[in-house]
């Protein structure tokens, strides 16, 4: 005899069928998220190179900072992008407030590299090395966010051009250098800690600030360095208009001359600074950068008069050797999310990273990225030495030679990299988006690519020791490689022909960055990556995409090394 057939079974087995249904397909061959991780225990060569130049006394400080920069200031750096600042010109009273409000997790990016010296260390800590020791701090921070890193390098930067004004340096530079964060929009004299921006281009102008317009008028008989003064114009790009103060340029009688302009007067009240907007910009989005006006702004005279661009030129080429960071972090934070996600992902049968053609694509990127990163830190060799003649004068083209190729060579990078991940590396909740978005404006900020050949070419004219010292830390790299001595001879000859050298400039800067990049790592990188960069990058095999490399080379041994080590 049957037994009876309970409705309830049909039902059960009914919602059984429909739940196999649903589930289309299990989740496989998908990588982890690089998140959770020390970004300076992972990474192979930033500890070579920070190593090579002499920062490893700062070891400790660079992996702590590294836990934070690999754990929770991911998810800051997060947050504070997709939360921009926003502007407040009147309080609910009416008002006049001129605020810019950012998200806590911004603050909180702020607060830690404040906290870790990412804005002071080679002022408060003068000992050899101590600029490669922070160029790893900026690095690392850099793998969170980028925007953060904007007020944090122009307060680094503001101490040379302040200390030319001892009078006010006194009293600004202790808490400019300060480990204390105060977010607060309240006068200089109640804080403990400062930032500093800075406001030097014009509608009008642009990089060429001797078209500025705005003027400075004095507030009594006494004039020059240290005297007091009140500004009329406007700044059409003026970074991070919540800083304490800023560094400014306008024009006296006597010429183009350097202000420190606070946003609170010294009497307590507000400063007739004016935030017109902020900017929208394609990337550093985090970063609050404006429009101002100075309706009688109070300031301090920093410097000489009418020698503002001779004061301001140290905090420039500060600012611009942190765009050298800055880029070549952008790009290690590309290579590496690309290594790491190709790493678990599989196709045609096989992992990604035993696909020939693929380990082509990795090892370029990677060689590009190292490249980036030990020029970077052979200019900050070269700061941490400036008493040594050859180290200064080698500086002063270094500086604008790397700024001009690494952060041309960012853009690039990062969207190769995005290929190899890619679809999913387009959406936005993978950070090569942002990287991509971010890379371009290194090149822009602080002199544009042209700028920086033009200087490199005024620098030779105006000194002509700085390319003897230039050519000599290149030359300290012959012998081992035939075919970079002969890269090297003919680079001399490009100097030659001076009636079209400006026109070939960035042909000339092109091959001087190549050339300075083959040095430092024949002198003092891994023998495999020396090797194979002068044979990808001085030998040339007439092809010019990433993945190109000429047979033989170690592919694996370079993804390898360029592969964030987890666990």
């Amino acid at each position: 005899m049957n037994k009876p057939v309970n409705p309830l079974d049909y039902q059960q087995l009914d919602c059984q069928q429909h739940k196999a249904q649903a589930e289309t397909h299990p989740l496989f061959n998908q990588p982890t998220a690089l998140e959770n991780f020390n970004t300076y225990t992972s990474d192979t060569a930033l500890q070579y190179w920070v190593k090579a130049y002499g920062g490893d006394w700062a070891a400790d400080r660079l992996t702590a900072y590294g836990e934070r920069c690999g754990g929770d200031l991911i998810e800051a750096g997060f947050q504070a992008n997709e939360n921009k600042p926003k502007f407040y010109p009147h309080d609910r009273f009416g008002k006049r407030v001129d605020l810019a409000k950012f998200h806590p997790a911004y603050h909180e990016l702020m607060r830690t590299a404040i906290e870790a010296e990412m804005h002071s260390l080679p002022w408060t800590t003068p000992q050899k090395g101590a600029h490669v020791a922070r160029a790893g701090m900026v690095y690392q921070h850099m793998n969170a966010d980028a925007g953060s890193g904007c007020p944090l390098t122009m307060t680094f930067a503001a101490v040379p051009a302040l200390q030319h004004s001892p009078e006010v340096a006194k009293v600004w530079l202790p808490k400019i250098m300060a480990r204390h964060y105060d977010e607060r929009n309240v006068p200089f004299f109640e804080k403990q800690g400062l930032t500093i921006g800075m406001a030097m281009t014009e509608k009008q102008g642009g990089s060429d600030v001797r078209a500025n317009t705005t003027r400075a008028y004095p507030l009594s008989e006494k004039t020059g360095n240290g005297a007091e003064y009140e500004l009329v114009g406007h700044k059409w790009f003026c970074s991070a208009p919540m800083c304490d103060a800023f560094l400014v340029l306008a024009h006296t009688d006597n010429g183009l001359s350097c202000f420190l302009l606070p946003r609170w007067r010294p009497d307590g009240s507000k400063n007739q600074m004016y935030v017109q907007r902020l900017k929208d910009k394609l990337g550093n989005i985090s970063n609050a950068s404006s429009e101002v006006e100075y309706r009688g702004a109070f300031a301090w005279m920093i410097g000489d008069e009418g020698r503002g661009v001779r004061t301001i030129i140290e905090m420039v080429s500060m600012t611009r050797f942190d765009c050298m960071i800055g880029s070549a972090a952008l790009m290690r934070g590309a290579v590496a999310q690309a290594i790491h996600h190709t790493a678990g992902r599989s196709a045609f049968g096989n992992n990604l990273h035993q696909q020939p053609l693929m380990q082509n694509v990795l090892a370029d990127l990677a060689l590009e990225s190292e490249a980036a990163l030990a020029m970077t830190m052979r200019v900050g060799h070269a700061l941490d030495n400036l008493d040594d003649e050859q180290e200064n004068l080698f500086a002063r083209l270094a500086t604008a030679v790397g700024k001009y190729w690494i952060c041309k060579r960012a853009p690039h990078l990062s969207y190769e990299a995005m290929e190899c991940i890619g679809g999913v590396g387009y959406v936005e909740d993978n950070i090569l988006p942002r990287i991509y978005r971010e890379a371009p404006v290194n090149a822009i900020w602080e002199g544009s690519g042209n700028v920086q050949c033009l200087d490199v070419l005024r620098a030779m004219a105006k000194e002509p020791k700085v390319v003897d010292a230039f050519m000599a830390e290149l030359a300290q790299a012959t012998g081992q490689y035939a075919e970079y001595d002969q890269f090297l001879a003919q680079l001399k000859n490009e100097f030659t022909d001076l009636a079209t050298l400006e026109y070939r400039s960035r042909t000339v800067v092109d091959k001087l960055a190549v050339a300075l990049q083959a040095s430092v790592l024949i002198q003092k990188g891994e023998p495999a990556i020396a090797d194979a960069f002068v044979r990808s990058r001085i030998v040339r095999n007439g092809a010019f995409n990433y993945g190109t490399l000429e047979a033989g080379i170690d592919c694996e041994s370079i993804m390898k090394r360029a592969q964030p080590q987890l666990g």
